[in-house]
C-alpha cells in the first residue's frame, strides 16, 4: 500500500489544537487532482483556539465563516483573506469546542512541476513557504474544500509522513495577528522545524 494513502484518523484530530499543530509536522499533506497526487510535508504549523484565544476567528463566535471550526474535527477549514488568499486550516478538537491548526508552510515530496504551476512558475523556497503559498501550490480553494472531511482519504488528506522528534521542532508566537491580545500575540503556538 502506498503510503500516502493511507489518512491519519479522526482521533487524530479530536486533541486540543496544540497538540495537533505539534503533531501535524514532518506529516504529508496530499492533494488529489484527477489521477495525480500532490504530496508535500508539513513544516511550520500554527494553533488556534476558541474563545478565549482573541487570535481566533471562533473568539468572535459561531457565525456563518467559523462554522467549520465549531464542527467535527478531522475537516477542512478554509477562508479567503485579503480577498485573494486561501488558507487552509484542520479543525481539531471535540465538535462543538472550536479549535484550527493552520498550515503554514510545506516542502514538496511527489508533484512538484505541477505545484509550480499551480504557483504560476515559482519554485524553490518561494514555492510553500506560507500559507497562502501553499494552498495555491496544492490547488486549495475555500469553494471546493471548505468543511471536506479529511479522513475520506479522496481529494485532500493528510498522511502519517514522518514525525519530527522533539530535539528538531522550534515554537514560536504566531505571525500576523496584531489585533490579539497581548498574551495570545506572544503565545507560542507556532510550531517549525528547527533546520
Amino acid at each position: 500500500m502506498n503510503e500516502a494513502s493511507v489518512t491519519l484518523s479522526r482521533e487524530f484530530y479530536a486533541r486540543p489544537a496544540l497538540e495537533v499543530a505539534r503533531d501535524l509536522l514532518g506529516r504529508h499533506l496530499v492533494r488529489r487532482i484527477g489521477e495525480e497526487s500532490l504530496v508535500g510535508r508539513i513544516i511550520e504549523t500554527e494553533a488556534y483556539g476558541g474563545a478565549l484565544d482573541s487570535a481566533s476567528h471562533a473568539s468572535r463566535g459561531l457565525t456563518p465563516r467559523t462554522a467549520p471550526m465549531f464542527g467535527p474535527p478531522g475537516h477542512a477549514y478554509v477562508y479567503l483573506i485579503y480577498g485573494l488568499h486561501d488558507m487552509l486550516n484542520v479543525v481539531t478538537g471535540p465538535e462543538g469546542e472550536p479549535g484550527a491548526v493552520l498550515l503554514r508552510a510545506m516542502t514538496p515530496v511527489r508533484g512538484e512541476a505541477q505545484m509550480i504551476a499551480h504557483r504560476g512558475g515559482r519554485r524553490g523556497r518561494i514555492l510553500s513557504d506560507g500559507p497562502g503559498k501553499l494552498a495555491q501550490a496544492m490547488n486549495v480553494s475555500v469553494s471546493e474544500l471548505n468543511r471536506y472531511d479529511l479522513c475520506l482519504g479522496e481529494r485532500l488528506w493528510l498522511a502519517p509522513g514522518e514525525p519530527v522528534p522533539d530535539v528538531r521542532v522550534t515554537a514560536g508566537p504566531r505571525i500576523g495577528i496584531d489585533y490579539a491580545e497581548p498574551q495570545d500575540q506572544d503565545a507560542p503556538w507556532r510550531f517549525f522545524i528547527a533546520h
